[in-house]
């Protein structure tokens, strides 16, 4: 029997990598057209961009629910000890 997932947001960082792929395929077309490496280099900096969000958005998913679903039952001021620390990782 499956459980509930927790990931709420497993579909949109899944929505950035295919996003990301398809891209990461034009820009290998590109360089089969021997297009400039400037706009190489811009499209592979958008391509890590978009990576790096995914990767942000799944680490924030983690901790807003399965970090949580952990510490729920804690007392109100090591709550709020999570809860500032859910807070600052959004600075990453």
């Amino acid at each position: 029997m499956k459980t509930a997932d927790p990931h709420h947001h497993h579909d949109a960082v899944a929505k950035r990598l295919k996003r990301a792929e398809g891209h990461l395929r034009s820009i290998l077309h590109m360089m089969d057209e021997h297009r400039p490496c400037l706009e190489l280099a811009q499209q592979l900096h958008a391509v890590e961009k978009a990576i790096s969000q995914a990767k942000k958005v799944l680490i924030q998913d983690h901790i807003d629910h399965c970090l949580q679903d952990a510490v729920s039952d804690l007392e109100l001021d090591r709550q709020r000890a999570i809860d500032e620390f859910k807070a600052i990782t959004k600075y990453l």
